[in-house]
């Protein structure tokens, strides 16, 4: 069986789809392993280390996806390269369903079945499969230092002959695995941490961290987690409620990193404008949201804006500026969906439909967008 690996073509995607170690675990299951020349150059992973590793390496996406049985990509295969691609072949990818509804349906018409990575059920066997949390992981710890990199103050209290430097005041909005990493790292280097999140039981893990917990705890906050562990949407009593507490917190931080999302659904509105203004000066706000909409009313996606001496910082794609580490867990990722699928006797790869994690994440299936979500979408 061939498994390519192509060059992203997203702007700023860094990333890659394969390690050199993850490679060696490829060959090693039996696949032959075709890289496109420089498709990890982003990432650090050149061209020497994936053919040392057992990888064939190819000029060209056309020359990598002939033939290929299974194509592995971080952000999916532009709909011009699928020319060379062949029936059947099975593409894993983090598509973007619910927004991309005409790349699935070029998908379709180009007879791929397609996984989107991004509906891998959180569960425990799925676990070392999730590249949500991998890469949000990521992403969170990233937000602390391009917050670091803006901020015109120093993080810990420091106490020196010349005077005390107060530690500096970080709030994260939003306290799923990225929020958690940012209060984490916040927290090493010595700031003052609080946390917001819609779900009651971020609190335990907020303060498990050594952050403050702000939330107004009510009835409708004891149901905000889905079964699925995502958040759910708020009613806008709620949302008036919680973001008068979170204006009059706000004013007191010099440090926002927002990370609220909503699967299938804009990025909920955490910071108005009004709210932006009456932060201090030198104040930096961080959104992680920006690609599907932006935490704060106020960002602009791509950009490093500032607003009244208050610093936004809307970049898309923080895993990919930290490229080499967000592409070796993604690739295990990967590595840990596909081996299950190779069958140990024959060596062939089969997909069970029946299987908790394929039926949840398979989206386009002999010509057809399969998944219940998203039929219609295109």
């Amino acid at each position: 069986m061939k498994l390519a690996v192509v060059k992203e073509t997203t702007p700023d995607e860094r990333r890659v789809a394969a390690s050199p170690e993850t490679v060696r675990k490829y060959v090693a299951l039996g696949f032959a392993v075709v890289i496109e020349a420089g498709a990890g150059e982003g990432a650090s992973f050149p061209d020497a280390a994936f053919a040392e590793a057992g990888a064939t390496i190819v000029e060209g996406a056309d020359a990598a996806l002939a033939d290929a049985d299974v194509i592995l990509s971080v952000r999916g295969i532009d709909p011009a390269r699928l020319g060379a691609v062949k029936k059947g072949a099975l593409l894993l990818g983090m598509l973007n369903p619910y927004q991309n509804g005409a790349l699935l349906d070029s998908y379709a018409q180009a007879g791929l079945d397609a996984v989107a990575l991004e509906f891998i059920p959180r569960i425990t066997r799925a676990q070392a499969m999730d590249v949500l949390s991998s890469q949000a992981n990521l992403a969170g710890y990233r937000a602390v230092i391009e917050a670091g990199y803006h901020f015109s103050r120093a993080f810990p209290m420091m106490m020196t002959a010349a005077g005390t430097i107060a530690p500096a005041r970080v709030m994260v909005m939003g306290a799923g695995v990225a929020g958690l990493q940012a209060i984490a790292t916040a927290r090493r280097l010595g700031a003052v941490v609080s946390a917001t999140d819609v779900r009651l039981a971020a609190k335990e893990q907020v303060e498990s961290l050594g952050g403050k917990f702000v939330m107004v705890e009510d009835e409708e906050a004891k149901e905000a987690e889905t079964a699925g562990g995502y958040a759910k949407e708020m009613s806008e009593a709620y949302k008036k409620k919680q973001a008068a507490l979170i204006a009059e917190t706000l004013k007191k931080q010099d440090i926002a990193i927002t990370t609220a999302l909503i699967p299938g659904r804009p990025a909920p509105r955490l910071i108005t404008a009004d709210m932006v203004r009456s932060m201090k000066p030198g104040a930096i706000i961080v959104d992680l949201a920006v690609e599907q909409g932006g935490n704060c009313e106020l960002t602009r996606a791509g950009e490093v804006i500032e607003v009244d001496g208050v610093t936004i910082v809307g970049h898309r794609n923080l895993p990919s500026r930290i490229a080499t580490d967000a592409s070796a867990l993604f690739a295990k990722n990967l590595l840990n969906f596909v081996t299950p699928l190779v069958d140990k006797e024959t060596g062939a790869l089969r997909l069970d439909l029946e299987d908790e994690i394929i039926a949840a994440s398979l989206v386009v299936r002999d010509g057809t967008i399969v998944h219940p979500q998203l039929k219609g979408a295109a």
